[in-house]
């Protein structure tokens, strides 16, 4: 757990927090339990199964990689209420020290991500994702809806926008599997969004044909592949 590939940080730079957040942390943990009226003898009640180093730890890949509380609690072998209680002790402690995750532009809708890639000039990326799910019961109408044509598999599937780095910027208007990706970004509103829109562009692959001529452009999908007796008619 404390390789730097997990934690992002050098063992000289954990020993380091330790030596530092740690004492900062009982000062606080002691000033609870000062405050709350004592009705045990001191030293008495359950102990901590998580010691501070381990706390730090958790914080920290949960940080860097998003893990779960669920699966941290696995692999430190406790309780996910423990694991959270940690985090958040420990989040407090870091971004006193400096240790803070930079405030960005939070994007919350789709209309949101258009006018922010209207304003700023920059090439989007536009794609679906889809997601397994169960299917329905066999005595359950419906069960064909969640099929995927693209997968064949029973999903979920969601518009999903990026940046021309492939940071995301928007995943959401989740449909049925077997909702075309086409008719998902108009059942969105895309089409309409962009039309109040100049200087975008959305990169898209071949399931989004059909929307460069309904957004005057600003959709861009590969051409058309010619069939073959298109080609035999052209020699």
């Amino acid at each position: 757990m404390s390789e730097r590939r997990i934690t992002g940080l050098s063992a000289a730079v954990i020993v380091d927090l330790v030596a530092e957040l740690g004492p900062v942390w009982q000062a606080r943990r002691d000033a609870e339990l000062l405050d709350r009226p004592r009705r045990r003898a001191v030293g008495a009640g359950a102990k901590y199964k998580l010691v501070f180093v381990d706390r730090l730890l958790a914080t920290l890949v949960h940080l860097r990689h998003g893990v779960t509380h669920d699966v941290l609690a696995c692999w430190f072998q406790v309780d996910r209420s423990t694991i959270t209680r940690a985090v958040g002790e420990i989040r407090p402690l870091l971004a006193d020290r400096g240790c803070r995750i930079e405030g960005g532009l939070r994007l919350r809708t789709l209309a949101d991500v258009i006018t922010h890639l209207g304003a700023t000039g920059r090439t989007a990326l536009m794609d679906a994702t889809e997601i397994r799910v169960r299917r329905p019961g066999a005595h359950r109408g419906g069960r064909s809806r969640f099929i995927s044509g693209k997968s064949r598999i029973n999903a979920m599937k969601a518009l999903v926008i990026s940046d021309e780095r492939g940071r995301p910027l928007f995943c959401g208007e989740v449909r049925a599997g077997s909702v075309a990706d086409i008719t998902q970004a108009r059942d969105a509103g895309l089409v309409d969004l962009l039309a109040d829109t100049i200087d975008l562009q959305i990169l898209a692959d071949a399931g989004y044909q059909g929307l460069a001529a309904q957004t005057c452009g600003q959709v861009v999908t590969p051409p058309r592949k010619r069939r073959g007796k298109h080609l035999e008619h052209l020699h």
